[in-house]
């Protein structure tokens, strides 16, 4: 085996020292080549920098807690007259920090009328409402929505659906997602 002083090896790439320091065979030996360093000089030695700490690892994600947001409701159509009444609720097992209902129609609504408190426009025929805060298990929240329609179509369609539920995975959405269709008759069609 072929020995290097650490003398020698000091100057030399990570590289030719790997190659240097490798057994082979004396027949295929390859003459490694050796920097050129004055008798009367040291080879230069640094220091070893400090090693700033390591960060601390970063908190694995926790796993997004599991709730049950519920929807239910009914719809009630007249004339260019739409009236929600939306009760949302959480079934658990884990408490909801805040949710948004979204409301989609098949008509556009009217461009001139007041949202509720905590909703808002999603677009001509969508509106979003804040639930707030659900605990599992806990108090019903209410929505009421009394809107205009854009024209006086003999039916509408509502969709209704959770688009944000403070991070919480819903593995049963058959409750918080509905498809409503009301004739304009003014009777109320549950969901």
């Amino acid at each position: 085996m072929l020995m290097l002083s650490r003398r020698l090896l000091m100057p030399l790439s990570v590289a030719v020292a790997v190659a240097a320091a490798t057994t082979v065979p004396a027949a295929t030996a390859v003459p490694v080549p050796r920097p050129a360093v004055a008798a009367d000089t040291d080879p230069v030695t640094f220091a070893a920098e400090p090693v700033a700490p390591a960060a601390p690892a970063a908190p694995a994600a926790p796993a997004a807690s599991e709730a049950d947001i519920a929807h239910h409701g009914h719809v009630a159509f007249w004339s260019d007259q739409l009236e929600i009444r939306l009760r949302t609720a959480n079934r658990g097992p884990a408490d909801v920090s805040a949710s948004t209902v979204r409301l989609r129609f098949s008509e556009p609504l009217a461009v001139r009328q007041q949202l509720p408190p905590g909703c808002l426009w999603g677009g001509r025929a969508a509106v979003l409402c804040e639930t707030g805060a659900l605990a599992k298990g806990g108090q019903t929240r209410r929505t009421a929505l009394d809107l205009r329609l854009a024209g006086r179509p003999a039916e509408v369609v509502v969709r209704v659906d959770t688009v944000w539920s403070g991070g919480a995975r819903d593995a049963d959405s058959g409750n918080d997602t509905h498809t409503v269709l009301a004739p304009s008759t003014g009777d109320p069609y549950a969901f």
